[in-house]
């Protein structure tokens, strides 16, 4: 199981594959070979059910962080799911005890909680109402609002910006 900022990393990976592109939103895993590429880069079998699976929770997880759900609807995506301990010189590690199809789909779970309880708030949508990305907040003042300063934020500002200008000619 992957741990720490990799966990992250995948969990963002995952949400982010529903951006708008030209104002259309786009599945970048809706294609079955695409899909199965994504899986395998994210150390995942690319199977079907595999597939399936991490739909169900990308979706799933982008209403919870978005609001639209609570996060007890993450509650069927973890169903007969358990975390066994593992002893070793090292210390104690744990092992998760999922059927393989459905790994992916649970450690996204698990990385979702990990930010709720040790980074709350640092996960969020981007905040251009236009865009469907997200982004974690790792900056010191946690402030970021968008999920590119180059795209998103730079829009976003232009369009302030014009409006502010806009308003101060009318009067």
């Amino acid at each position: 199981m992957v741990t720490g900022r990799e966990q992250q990393d995948a969990l963002l990976d995952l949400l982010n594959t529903t951006p708008v592109v030209k104002g259309v939103v786009q599945d970048q895993l809706a294609d079955p070979e695409v899909a199965r590429s994504w899986q395998q880069a994210h150390g995942g079998s690319g199977s079907t059910e595999e597939h399936r699976h991490l739909l169900q929770v990308r979706d799933a997880l982008q209403d919870v962080v978005r609001g639209s759900l609570p996060a007890a609807s993450l509650a069927p995506l973890l169903k007969d799911v358990a975390s066994r301990p593992h002893l070793s010189s090292a210390g104690v590690s744990w092992d998760l005890d999922t059927p393989p199809e459905r790994r992916m789909a649970v450690e996204a779970v698990l990385a979702w909680s990990a930010l709720q309880e040790f980074m709350p708030g640092r996960l969020r949508p981007c905040a251009n109402p236009e865009c469907r990305l997200f982004l974690i907040d790792r900056s010191k003042t946690n402030k970021a609002r968008w999920c590119s300063m180059a795209v998103c934020g730079n829009r976003m500002k232009a369009r302030r910006h014009y409006q502010r200008t806009r308003d101060g000619a009318a009067e």
